[in-house]
């Protein structure tokens, strides 16, 4: 029986993550020569700017066979800036390999990536890379990993000759010597081994000990350790080995319903969607015919490819454990469900964009080819989020980091041809409830020119709870259409709260309805003019919402990134000086020795002039870690105010003006 499992490569940027997946693919048979990042050649980073830069934007797909085992092998990024593109794929995956430098150990987001594996339980080896460079310290390493990445981890050989080019990994024999502390660490978690282990484990055979230790590592509780050279090739081998032994198949349910869900969205030469499937059960064949989305209508899969030795083959399905790809569903978008929902799983979630800026095109002429060229990068990126203000004609896109922009700037004049230019990155805030508000406005009563009764109550809720809509009315008061067009109209308008950013965190409940049924003159057709439509609602709506949200008040909460900076003791008295004058608060300090460590919170429109400031004021040695943590009151200076888009319901007059404009032009 041919099995099947979906490999993730996660590092740290520059770790070696990229050249690793090369002579991954060389060492089985793939490919006769190893592509260089240097060279921008690789196998895997086909972006023209992942092969100027030597980084992984996007993440990628290549097959192999170990044995009777096919590997689907997804490279992902490894820059910060792209957590969201790694965190699409995590979901999709079997298992994982997390890279290390030997030379420069664990680092910020070796960390991060660490956290995230072990919250979504993904079985994973370590492979420690770069033994043959200057400076490699494979002991110090692994002291260094068990302390700041986890303590359940089982070096599964020894390196001979670090930091030369002779550098050599020796594995323990499989009925020999044994990973020191392997009984002591399986025990744990293994009632009979810890019986042993109290009698002495003298009794244990290696088998035993080999099977508990497979078991182990596919349930995420221990990870073993490989070392290394992606450049020499040195422990590549002892590595596919582990990959085959340790690392648990996908599941193979292809009785069940067609169901996978798409990670990856790209563009095909003519434009064609296609989408990047993993089947979790059953068989999707070309033809069918497949929801994605409640509401949307069905996708008929015109075509299916699925990764094998090295390339993807045409063919015409794709079962249960596999990847393909899928033309057709051109309503697709990732974090799709291809056909029936799978049960018990929960919905992704990533850290939210904290930053935002304007694009500009450097020809007005071009802001509708921007428009058309941003909107399909958004299709691949929907953290992208785009924001179009009518009023102003401009575009703005969230961002994760500085890099993104310059990836945006480079698609966008690779693919597009459009020369852009980005505004200053600001951070993307969001408005709180300080209390609760009501307002009602009645069907043509007291100048409401909308053949509509809208009355609605807004209160706080807890955080994290985003927004609720409730009914104090009867269901049946009213045709269902009109609160659904009520509440559409609510979650739309909460977009831009009083000072323009979005409102969460409440519940909005329906207090009044009332509507102008149906009527028409005698013998007469319809007329909309005596009878309420889903247009009164809609118009009416955000005019009620906007008074109830002034009576309760929102504050604006600005984004605050958790950060973690390991610094030189020395260094200390510099530092704190210059956290503070960036608004950053440290709650904790520890200095174990020769070296500091700061945790706290830090604005996150400051991170990036951290990251900046950081080298100058440690002499290069200082290591920051920064992800978003929550959102907190702006405490200084003046309240940021965002620009609205559209018809402002804050200012009644304007908006009934701009609404009356837009159904005189049938807009």
């Amino acid at each position: 029986m041919v099995h099947t499992l979906n490999l993730g490569i996660l590092a740290h940027v520059d770790a070696g993550k990229t050249s690793l997946t090369e002579r991954l693919l060389h060492t089985v048979g793939v490919i006769d020569e190893i592509g260089s990042v240097d060279k921008g050649n690789t196998r895997t980073d086909s972006l023209a700017l992942e092969r100027q830069r030597g980084i992984t934007i996007k993440s990628a797909v290549v097959s192999f066979e170990i044995e009777d085992t096919t590997v689907n092998l997804l490279d992902t990024p490894g820059h910060p800036d792209f957590i969201a593109e790694v965190e699409r794929v995590l979901g999709v995956l079997d298992g994982a390999v997390l890279v290390v430098s030997a030379v420069e150990g664990v680092q910020a987001q070796t960390r991060v990536l660490m956290r995230t594996l072990q919250r979504l339980r993904i079985p994973t080896l370590v492979f420690v890379n770069k033994v043959d460079r200057r400076g490699a310290r494979p002991e110090e390493l692994l002291k260094d990993i068990s302390a700041r990445l986890t303590p359940a981890i089982v070096p599964m050989g020894e390196v001979t000759g670090p930091g030369t080019k002779g550098a050599r990994f020796t594995p323990y024999e499989p009925y020999g010597t044994l990973p020191p502390r392997l009984l002591e660490l399986l025990a744990e978690h293994d009632d009979d081994l810890l019986a042993a282990y109290v009698d002495g484990g003298a009794a244990v055979p290696y088998g035993r000990l080999s099977t508990a230790l497979t078991a182990q590592t596919g349930q995420a509780l221990v990870h073993p350790v490989f070392f290394g050279s992606a450049i020499t090739g040195a422990g590549v081998r002892e590595l596919v080995a582990g990959i085959r032994w340790l690392l648990p198949a996908a599941e193979r349910d292809t009785d069940g319903p067609a169901s996978g869900t798409v990670f990856k969205v790209e563009r095909g030469a003519a434009g064609e969607k296609i989408a990047y499937v993993r089947m979790f059960s059953g068989t999707l064949r070309t033809r069918d015919r497949v929801s994605c989305r409640d509401g949307e209508p069905e996708g008929k899969v015109t075509a299916i490819e699925v990764f094998e030795r090295g390339s993807a083959v045409r063919k015409a399905a794709v079962a249960a454990g596999r990847i393909g790809k899928l033309w057709g569903l051109t309503g697709v978008r990732i974090g799709d469900t291809v056909g029936v929902p799978r049960k018990g799983t929960e919905e992704q979630h990533f850290a939210p964009p904290t930053l935002e800026t304007v694009v500009v095109p450097a020809r007005p002429r071009d802001r509708g080819a921007l428009h058309t060229a941003l909107t399909q990068l958004a299709e691949q990126d929907p953290l992208i989020n785009l924001r179009h203000d009518e009023i102003r004609r401009e575009i703005s896109v969230s961002l994760y980091g500085e890099v993104q922009k310059e990836v945006i700037q480079a698609t966008l004049a690779d693919e597009f041809g459009l020369d852009v230019t980005f505004r200053e990155t600001t951070p993307l805030c969001i408005e709180r409830l300080t209390g609760s508000g009501s307002a009602v406005e009645f069907n043509k009563k007291d100048g409401n020119p909308f053949l509509a009764t809208v009355g609605l109550r807004v209160d706080p809720a807890p955080v994290g709870s985003g927004v609720e809509f409730r009914l104090e009315v009867e269901l049946g008061s009213m045709p269902y259409a009109f609160f659904k067009a009520v509440e559409d109209t609510v979650r739309e308008t909460l977009t831009q709260g009083i000072h323009g950013w979005q409102v969460t965190d409440c519940t909005v409940t329906m207090t009044h309805s009332g509507y102008s049924p149906r009527q028409s003159h005698a013998h007469q057709r319809f007329d909309k003019s005596m009878s309420s439509t889903g247009a009164d609602f809609r118009g009416l709506t955000p005019l009620v919402l906007m008074d109830a949200l002034r009576r309760a008040g929102t504050r604006v909460h600005e984004p605050l990134h958790r950060f973690r900076l390991d610094l030189p003791a020395d260094a200390l008295g510099a530092v704190l000086p210059a956290l503070a004058r960036l608004g950053a608060v440290p709650r904790a300090t520890g200095t174990p020795g020769p070296v500091s460590v700061l945790e706290g919170w830090v604005p996150a429109a400051q991170v990036h002039r951290l990251e900046q400031r950081l080298p100058g004021l440690t002499r290069g040695e200082g290591e920051l870690e920064s992800a978003f943590d929550h959102y907190a009151p702006v405490a200084h200076g003046a309240v940021p105010r965002r620009p609205r888009t559209g018809p402002d319901p804050l200012d009644r007059g304007e908006y009934l003006l701009n609404l009356t404009r837009r159904v005189g032009d049938g807009r």
